[in-house]
């Protein structure tokens, strides 16, 4: 009887062992956090002088650039002045998200991310891998209509919103 008993407790020290062993295994599989750089989203921003609605003297380059950008708006007839707009900031669940575009002859020609959640590893390590999706997205629908980015809803909704905002100030 007294042997019985002398079993049980072996046999909840053995499945103990295996628990913390199983557990320090997974631990252990696990990959370290590494902080990603954001050079992505931030390089474009510096680059535009404006950060107002719609201005047309702001870009020292478009005088000297409009003879070479003919080719890529040849089926628009407008003017070949770059002009920049800055949506709204929306307020997401994690941060502020805003859109600042450059439309020039009539197309969207760039999307920057103006502000985002970074105030984090994660909000950083979500927004390098989002936001240039968000802006590829832009560029070729050259509309607000994009898709979302999975794992990155609320910076997707947030951005889909700002941009709009920046497309219907710069009347495109």
């Amino acid at each position: 009887m007294h042997a019985l008993k002398k079993n049980r407790p072996l046999r909840r020290i053995v499945l103990a062992s295996a628990a913390t062993v199983s557990g320090m295994v997974l631990l252990l599989s696990l990959k370290p956090h590494t902080s990603p750089t954001l050079a992505t989203a931030d390089t474009k921003s510096p680059t535009v002088s404006s950060s107002s609605a719609p201005s047309s003297g702001s870009s020292g380059s478009s005088g000297g650039s409009s003879g070479s950008s003919g080719g890529s708006s040849g089926s628009t007839s407008g003017t070949k002045v770059s002009r920049t707009a800055t949506g709204d900031t929306v307020q997401t669940r994690w941060g502020p998200v805003q859109v600042r575009v450059t439309i020039k002859s009539g197309k969207l020609t760039d999307v920057t991310a103006v502000q985002y959640p970074q105030d984090n590893p994660r909000d950083q390590e979500i927004n390098s891998y989002a936001l240039p999706q968000l802006r590829r997205e832009a560029l070729a629908a050259q509309s607000a209509d994009i898709d979302m980015v999975s794992g990155a809803t609320y910076t997707s909704t947030g951005y889909k919103q700002s941009l709009q905002s920046a497309l219907d100030s710069a009347g495109l």
